[in-house]
């Protein structure tokens, strides 16, 4: 029995990664209401998993919970990208007609931006979650109000869809990130088998500092998937930078880490993993 942790509820992307990513095992959802919370339950208890959202294809990046993630103690041991599908649903009773609101996150709202002036009669309204916006329709027999949100948590909130694949771009994926307490890790994934790894790092405030570090990743044939800079507070004009980097060979990644280790300050390993 896998115990994860996500931010939604039943019926959320998040839950929806979660059970494709354990594909064939048994999942036990511990529903979050922030991603904070998430971490918390990490910390409560190290046999927790959490399923944590990082960056859209769309939407771009969620920064807060790379920063979640730094301060955090946990490790990355996976990925999953999810392929993210909008519909709008009602009350079983309403119709076209009858919906004057819709309630979603305001990352889904945007999603379906063309859509949503398609229809100049509803007036959206943001929520904390697309599932959430689904199931406090029903627990609360809002008539006239819609959700946007999953196929699947519309048929789990016995909803009726109104239209399905809403959004406005059809290639709209959501990167997740699998992470746990160190102990668990390696129950997880196999470290020999890695190919992925997702670093954070400081650099002083030097010209060609950032150069140098990319020149010895190009050197050892790392492969550089993602560069994200966030500022640190307090020291103006200084960021942290996380990078992903893939490699096909351990021994070389290994070597390219030490490499740049002097260069770089705090340099953190988040995380090794399989990437899919």
């Amino acid at each position: 029995m896998k115990r994860i942790a996500i931010q939604g509820v039943n019926g959320s992307f998040h839950d929806i990664a979660s059970h494709q990513y354990f594909e064939g095992e048994q999942v036990q959802l511990i529903c979050c209401a922030t991603f904070e919370q998430v971490f918390e339950n990490i910390k409560r208890d190290p046999a927790v998993i959490g399923m944590l959202a990082i960056e859209n294809t769309i939407a771009g990046s969620l920064l807060h919970n790379y920063e979640l993630l730094r301060d955090s103690s946990t490790t990355v041991v996976g990925e999953h990208k999810l392929h993210i599908s909008h519909c709008i649903c009602c009350m079983p009773d309403d119709t076209w007609d009858t919906v004057r609101e819709v309630h979603s996150h305001p990352v889904a709202l945007m999603q379906c931006r063309g859509f949503l002036a398609n229809h100049p009669g509803l007036k959206a309204v943001e929520s904390e979650d697309t599932a959430g916006s689904a199931q406090y329709i029903t627990r609360h027999q809002c008539r006239g109000v819609a959700a946007i949100c999953s196929a699947e948590a519309a048929g789990i909130y016995g909803m009726k869809v109104l239209e399905d694949h809403i959004e406005d771009n059809k290639h709209n994926f959501t990167r997740f990130l699998v992470v746990c307490s160190p102990q668990k890790a390696d129950t997880l994934r196999q470290v020999d088998s890695t190919d992925k790894s997702s670093l954070v790092f400081a650099l002083p405030h030097e010209e060609g500092s950032l150069s140098q570090v990319l020149s010895i990743l190009s050197f050892y044939k790392i492969n550089l998937t993602k560069i994200q800079s966030l500022p640190i507070i307090g020291h103006e004009w200084e960021y942290l930078f996380y990078v992903d980097v893939t490699y096909d060979s351990v021994t070389r990644y290994r070597q390219c880490i030490d490499a740049i280790m002097p260069l770089t300050r705090e340099l953190r390993i988040l995380g090794e993993y399989k990437s899919k």
